[in-house]
């Protein structure tokens, strides 16, 4: 096939891509404007693949509604290998016939993706459907990294960062920590109406819960659900401070990018913090405007960082969590 007869191929998947992240993140689809054009299309064919793989997982459409109920485990393991199966293919660069796989492909050949990282999504996937549970922060860690610690590391590949290296790619799973640690806190409620709890029980015995959706659930206990939710929302800012010692790495659009889905993103933690007991009467949600505030001022950092201080080294991570090597 000649350059000319694929440009339109790839123009058509990152339309693709394009239409998926606005529909699916509108503060993900705001930040990706800031990269150049072609970093932009390649940011959200990933995440149109990502997104997808999600999605056939829970019975969603685009991220949108609560998991079907009527999605047997069975199914979902298969699906599940289905979706492996795709994946691989198109990491070999074999034409899979879904835009959200064959756009995949075109950006992890490009950025010599290793294949382990999309794995390590899948097997993030895995554990929702085998649906073990959370005993200790760890498992709820290792959870966070499957389903949003790889995916930081695919992005930072995608926006640049040499694959081999580590230290850099430890910020941007910081970052995918983060995003998922204020998932669980912000969707509490919800995740254990569908029969699902991400807080590790020992966090919840701390707050006399008990690891059992009943227990989440019922009004008596708002109070120490929410104590318990503010304990890893404090380790959700561990983890985006961390992450924000690696902005410095990137290239300056998407330093600003990241900075500002950064800034985007952590509000939902103060959304929930100032709520108190009342975080779930309804969604917490950050206003247009104010999301538009926070991404400039994402803006004006994270560009300035990788421009001054790309040659100073980052401060240590600490004892925080490690993503497996």
């Amino acid at each position: 096939m000649t350059q000319a007869a694929a440009a339109p191929a790839r123009e058509a998947l990152a339309a693709h891509g394009a239409e998926t992240i606005a529909k699916g993140s509108k503060s993900f689809a705001m930040a990706s404007l800031l990269f150049g054009r072609d970093m932009q299309a390649d940011v959200q064919m990933l995440y149109a693949w990502c997104r997808y793989c999600d999605d056939v997982i829970d019975g969603q459409d685009l991220g949108q509604d609560a998991p079907d109920a009527d999605l047997s485990a069975d199914e979902q393991a298969r699906r599940l290998d289905v979706l492996k199966a795709d994946t691989h293919r198109a990491m070999r660069g074999e034409f899979v016939g879904h835009p959200a796989f064959d756009g995949f492909s075109i950006v992890a050949r490009k950025h010599k993706m290793p294949e382990r990282y999309a794995m390590d999504l899948l097997d993030g996937f895995a554990m929702d459907v085998a649906r073990a549970p959370f005993v200790a922060m760890n498992d709820t860690m290792q959870y966070c990294y499957g389903v949003a610690g790889a995916v930081g590391i695919m992005m930072a590949i995608v926006m640049g960062v040499d694959p081999e290296d580590e230290a850099t790619l430890d910020r941007a799973c910081d970052l995918g920590l983060a995003f998922q640690l204020t998932n669980i806190c912000r969707d509490v409620i919800d995740d254990a109406r569908g029969g699902r709890i991400y807080l590790p029980a020992e966090l919840l015995a701390a707050h006399h819960l008990k690891p059992e959706t009943a227990s989440i659930l019922s009004p008596v206990n708002r109070v120490a659900v929410f104590n318990a939710a503010s304990h890893l929302l404090d380790c959700a800012d561990q983890y985006y401070n961390s992450a924000s010692q690696g902005v410095r790495m990137l290239p300056p659009r998407a330093a600003a990018a990241v900075a500002a889905a950064r800034n985007v993103y952590r509000d939902i933690g103060r959304l929930v913090r100032e709520r108190g007991p009342d975080a779930w009467v309804d969604r917490p949600y950050t206003s247009t405007a104010r999301k538009a505030w926070l991404a400039a001022g994402g803006v004006l950092t994270g560009a300035p960082q990788s421009f001054v201080l790309k040659a100073s080294g980052a401060a240590p991570r600490g004892d925080l969590w490690r993503r497996p090597l």
